[in-house]
């Protein structure tokens, strides 16, 4: 029944996941641009700020101590007849094309994670250097992938000015495609090219390729590649772990909030074939020139697409299989989740009753509710809010939403750990300021993408995160930006005045604010999440 609810609940994930980027304009697309791509730019002979990519030169703005390259093209506008297709490469230009403003997001419908987009014109990455990083200079770079249940989300909610200014190295963020665009599976397109779905992770690797053949220029070193995403992001690092496509584009990998989930092939065929037939395409033979006539609105306002698919090319094998049986990149890798994921999401289901919580819990586990009701009992004192802590503590517990935190989480590391070096941590913080003030007196806890904003200050849902942080906060957010930096730089997550962070197996590192971080035994962790009952074939697991 879990695993039922974690693909049913896959498209929720970060639908919900809060952050609206500062935006370039209203509609937070990109300004204009002449046809060969470049808009005009000051003279540049001996400007710094000029780089020069495989397609032409692009000129920077330098802002707090780091230069920035916005909207870098690294594959062409995946439109017409490259719709559903794999990446091609971007077309060059003449002259200096400007990178100071943010490229368009990939189409999506307007959620907490921004505006509705309908723009296919969308692959385009970000750079951040230090001030005064000189081409070939070689620092590492940390790549990364944004969440938004590969539904919605941009790389313009992360601004990587503050970990590329503290920790010395290269920041890459990327946008990809999203949703029904991104990820299709339908017969029609897999006659056509030999393969369906999963165009999001080509357009990953397409810009894990053009970091690899560009990203000297920018001062970063390519072979020392780090990528790191939450929760869809997540999910992608898992991909990449086991993707053919992926293998040696990166030297270590984070995965924060993720899992490895997927869907097969022959699942994945008949919910694209259904797709197709209420978007008005239901004849096979014309379907794929059907879908391609359709307008980007009407397919984001259609149902959606939002899984990887294994049984492919891209993907051969599932991933959750795949690293589970160590056939995977091993690379050292930082895993970790957040102590109450399922706040984030379930905050809905408040205002139960008892009985009503109790129904619910019976139809999720049917004839094993008595032994989740015991470990997670009505309480002799309740408010409008008990609901939904109950609900998102046994779905954070259990893994209930697409595999994310809890038990599955430390699972998932200690069967990593068995083949490579892994850092695990939890998110701990659980008194911080939550992602909206909204609903009133709602403890967000330490929710689903609670963590963002301690590493990327940009991140919010329209109301200000980080600058409402107090200084045990602001402390946690130096803490964290050290050790993403530290793993980055020598594969090992280190921060100088805090905690020395040990490798999975002796402990899991507790995220805490005021300097008070410090490993805690993995059993500690599977006890306070009730993993003895969330074992595969226990009373409360599927």
């Amino acid at each position: 029944m879990a695993t039922v609810i974690a693909l049913a609940t896959a498209a929720l994930l970060l639908t919900t996941t809060p952050a609206i980027p500062p935006a370039t304009s209203a509609s937070g697309e990109r300004p204009a641009a002449s046809a060969s791509g470049a808009r005009p730019a000051a003279s540049t002979t001996g400007d710094r700020l000029v780089a020069r990519t495989e397609s032409g030169l692009v000129r920077g703005a330098r802002a707090d101590g780091v230069e920035r390259f916005l909207a870098l093209p690294y594959a062409a506008p995946p439109v017409g007849d490259l719709r559903w297709r794999a990446p091609q490469p971007p077309p060059s230009w003449k002259g200096v094309r400007a990178a100071d403003a943010w490229g368009n997001r990939c189409p999506a419908a307007a959620s907490s994670n921004g505006p509705r987009s309908e723009t296919e014109d969308c692959l385009y990455l970000n750079v951040f250097r230090p001030e005064g990083t000189r081409a070939g200079q070689r620092l590492p770079v940390l790549f990364w992938i944004h969440g938004g249940g590969l539904v919605n989300g941009s790389a313009n909610q992360h601004d990587g000015t503050l970990i590329a200014q503290l920790e010395n190295v290269v920041v890459v963020s990327v946008n990809y495609r999203l949703g029904v665009l991104g990820y299709l599976v339908h017969p029609a397109l897999a006659a056509e090219s030999g393969q369906a779905g999963n165009y999001g992770l080509l357009d990953q690797q397409a810009a894990l390729r053009w970091v690899r053949r560009n990203i000297a220029a920018f001062g970063g070193d390519p072979r020392r590649v780090t990528i790191d995403g939450e929760s869809a992001g997540g999910f992608s690092v898992c991909a990449h772990l086991t993707a053919p496509g992926s293998a040696g584009l990166f030297a270590r990998g984070i995965m924060q909030s993720g899992s490895c989930v997927s869907r097969p092939l022959e699942d994945g065929e008949r919910t694209g074939t259904q797709i197709a037939t209420t978007l008005g395409c239901p004849d096979p033979a014309t379907a794929a020139a059907c879908l391609r006539a359709l307008p980007p609105g009407r397919l984001i306002d259609g149902p959606q697409y939002t899984s990887f698919t294994h049984g492919t090319p891209a993907l051969p094998e599932s991933p959750d299989t795949a690293v589970r049986a160590g056939r995977f990149q091993r690379v050292p890798l930082m895993i970790g989740y957040n102590r109450d994921e399922g706040r984030t999401f379930l905050q809905g289901n408040r205002g139960w009753t008892r009985e009503r919580y109790e129904e619910w819990v019976r139809t999720v586990f049917g004839d094993r509710a008595a032994a989740v009701l015991e470990r997670y009992p009505w309480p002799a004192r309740s408010d409008t809010f008990t609901s939904a802590y109950l609900t998102g503590a046994i779905a954070t517990d259990a893994g209930l939403l697409a595999g994310i935190g809890g038990c599955p989480a430390l699972r998932l590391a200690r069967d990593l750990s068995a083949y490579t070096t892994v850092y695990g941590y939890r998110f701990d913080h659980r008194t911080g300021p939550g992602l909206t003030p909204e609903p009133a007196g709602y403890v967000w806890g330490a929710g689903h993408a609670a963590e963002l904003a301690y590493l990327w200050p940009s991140f919010d849902n329209g109301t200000p995160i980080a600058p409402t942080f107090d200084a045990g906060e602001r402390r946690l957010a130096r803490d964290m930006v050290h050790y993403w930096g530290g793993f980055t730089r020598t594969g090992q997550p280190y921060a100088k005045g805090s905690a020395r962070w040990p490798r999975l197996g002796d402990a899991v590192m507790s995220l805490r604010a005021a300097g008070r971080s410090t490993p805690v035994p993995e059993a500690t962790m599977a006890a306070e999440h009730q993993c003895d009952l969330w074992q595969p074939g226990s009373a409360g697991s599927s």
